[in-house]
């Protein structure tokens, strides 16, 4: 994204700014998107790592407004860590998503949990907030974590979808916490909504978003097609499906792609589609 230096705050709709994070990585492309809303006032979306030179270029761009909520999506450590220093230097609550912090130490493609979020307020599916010429809704999509919203800004048509929707690769669904079965119903629930363009949390924005979202749930429909076919020809280990399903994958993300695997098992146990035997799997009879 050339026109998104980081630091530098990027008027991208007439009531949205975006400050990109100095955290680009193979798991969160040029790093995490920050964004502001309202003109007067502001809320801020998804602060940030806890990187000081990230949580400067943010106040640089608030100025003297007045902040009227730090909005989380969701509490991995590339989205929630900056909140405290926000709030600290501008007084504002923290609202969103739920507190949410797992041990988990199986092999990730993105930041793990922040232990230290604590939110003032937890917004419900429905809930909001709002300024002065902006509202923001949340909008429960549990799935890449159980805790996972997006915030729909109806005067501009807009939806800031986190990591639940990202404008660059899929989303990350990885058990234990990551749920497949929830995911797919988040992204239906996408597709009932008439939202005009998605903001990601990262990668470009979604400029027609039910035709991405369709993409993305054929994506998943073909990888659950691959998963049954595997099983059938007696592929049962999901390192061997991996390799398999993931030609030419860069091998920083075979643990990952490994969990994705699990996920879209887990959802096919659940259907009684597959069972599992040891740690093989296996198509049901």
């Amino acid at each position: 994204m050339n026109d998104a230096p980081t630091g530098i705050a990027i008027a991208v709709d007439p009531l949205v700014t975006r400050v990109l994070a100095p955290n680009p990585s193979p798991f969160t492309y040029t790093g995490t998107q920050t964004y502001l809303v309202g003109t007067t006032d502001v809320a801020v979306i998804d602060p940030g790592p806890d990187d000081p030179e990230h949580i400067a270029a943010l106040l640089a761009a608030i100025g003297g407004r007045k902040v009227t909520a730090i909005l989380c999506t969701h509490t991995h450590r590339d989205h929630s860590p900056a909140a405290p220093a926000v709030k600290a230097a501008t007084g504002a609550s923290i609202i969103g998503c739920a507190p949410l912090a797992i041990e988990d130490l199986g092999p990730r493609a993105d930041a793990s949990f922040d232990t230290t979020y604590a939110p003032d307020r937890v917004l419900a599916d429905g809930e909001s907030v709002s300024g002065e010429g902006w509202t923001l809704e949340a909008v429960a999509t549990p799935g890449h974590t159980s805790n996972h919203l997006c915030f729909a800004l109806p005067e501009s048509g807009v939806l800031f979808t986190g990591d639940h929707v990202m404008g660059w690769s899929t989303t990350v669904v990885a058990p234990p916490d990551g749920d497949m079965a929830a995911y797919m119903a988040s992204l239906d629930k996408l597709m009932a909504r008439q939202d005009r363009i998605y903001f990601p949390a990262h990668g470009e924005p979604v400029e027609r978003p039910h035709r991405f979202v369709r993409g993305l749930i054929g994506h998943r429909k073909q990888r659950e097609g691959q998963i049954l076919r595997l099983l059938r020809q007696d592929v049962g280990a999901i390192p061997a499906m991996v390799e398999r399903m993931y030609v030419g994958l860069d091998p920083r993300l075979t643990g990952a792609a490994g969990r994705s695997v699990l996920a879209h098992l887990i959802d096919l146990e659940a259907r009684g589609l597959v069972a599992q035997e040891g740690e093989a799997w296996k198509a049901a009879a």
